[in-house]
């Protein structure tokens, strides 16, 4: 039985939906299912708060299997996740370029100042066009054009967390840090963050202006966070957002070692999905299926629930095109480990060793980057 198999399963053994009166009465949100509760509540560097789960929408304008989805039921997902407690949405200007901020934009405009936006900014994309013209811009003037237009773009006056998307080899981060603390000023954006940035660049961005989060791929397919960047947060006090953290639906069960990938699709250039290297990691996917057969679950809750259970100010953004999948990730923050579970979970997790690289080596190449020196 495959995850949204199994989703659809569970919920109509738990009932289906609850009528609006029982809802209210439970605690839930009217039409949710009857096994989703709303997710509690995070805080990013100590003071942003988020729900514990959040909704990546990165693929709703062109998924990893290059289809086009329906922008009504991409709205309509979006609007569900608010539904059933989900106020932190994640979109960058490079997804699409542009359209996933629209997409966001109208979807989340009759609740607006309920919910956080976050978004991010740092590659070279022609603001008029939305042609791509190839590498990274951070420089400050390019920032402030870029923050202009995002607001536009998610039709709001001000964005509540603004990535760097990349950490720009060209620009030190005093300046753009600079440019953000403007914008901060101006109370166009509220809170600011990198992603996959250098462990120096960090602790310089975070001595001019508290950073807030940062936000790189963490998943149980990649422990690669765990080594610098978490313990950074910990002693800085800043929060972690993970980017794909199902592995990009590896984790699901959703990927075998028969799986083929459309032309086009960035998995098809990852080593770790390779017939050499899947063969061996499908172990994870088996620990998975194993653990939430246990727990009642399924295998991608098991996955979310191990990130919350790492530490209170980690915040996983689980991206989908799917309602019944946004329904499963958002139902995850119900999954919990006793102490004595999460340890013997890490044991055998700690017997699987994952191969290959996590992103194709361009891709790969602009993470860990330090700024240049401010001269």
């Amino acid at each position: 039985m495959n995850r949204r198999d199994l989703l659809k399963s569970s919920l109509t053994i738990a009932g289906g939906s609850l009528l609006a009166s029982g809802a209210r009465a439970a605690g839930l949100t009217p039409g949710m299912p009857a096994s989703i509760a709303p997710p509690a509540r995070r805080k990013l560097g100590g003071k942003l708060e988020v729900s514990s789960i959040g909704l990546g929408v990165q693929n709703m304008s062109r998924t990893y299997q290059t289809t086009i989805p329906s922008r009504p039921e991409m709205i309509r997902i979006i609007r569900s996740a608010f539904d059933q407690g989900v106020t932190l949405f994640d979109v960058a200007e490079a997804y699409g370029p542009f359209e996933c901020e629209r997409i966001l934009g109208e979807g989340v405009a009759p609740f607006r100042n309920k919910i956080v936006i976050e978004t991010k900014f740092g590659w070279n994309i022609d603001q008029q066009t939305g042609q791509m013209r190839g590498g990274l811009n951070s420089k400050p003037d390019h920032i402030k054009e870029v923050a202009e237009n995002m607001l536009k773009r998610l039709r709001t006056d001000r964005i509540d967390l603004l990535y760097q998307h990349r950490v720009d080899p060209t620009v030190p981060i005093e300046d753009v840090v600079g440019a953000i603390k403007d914008l901060i000023g101006q109370g166009k954006v509220l809170h600011y963050g990198l992603s996959e940035p250098g462990p120096q660049t960090v602790g310089r961005a975070h001595a001019i202006h508290p950073v807030t989060a940062i936000q790189n791929e963490y998943s149980l397919l990649w422990l690669g966070p765990e080594d610098i960047i978490l313990p950074l947060c910990e002693e800085l006090g800043i929060g972690f957002v993970c980017w794909s953290p199902l592995g990009v639906g590896f984790t699901t069960g959703a990927i075998d070692a028969n799986t083929g990938f459309a032309p086009g699709d960035l998995r098809a250039m990852e080593s770790r999905f390779s017939r050499q290297n899947i063969t061996k990691n499908i172990a994870l996917v088996d620990l998975l299926k194993k653990w939430a057969q246990q727990k009642d679950a399924t295998p991608g809750q098991i996955s979310l629930a191990w990130l919350l259970a790492k530490k209170p100010w980690i915040v996983p953004i689980p991206g989908t095109t799917q309602m019944a999948h946004m329904q499963e990730n958002t139902g995850a923050a119900q999954v919990h480990f006793t102490p004595d579970e999460l340890n013997k979970f890490n044991t055998e997790l700690a017997a699987i060793k994952i191969g290959g690289e996590r992103l194709p080596p361009f891709v790969l190449s602009l993470s860990g980057v330090e700024a240049p020196g401010k001269t």
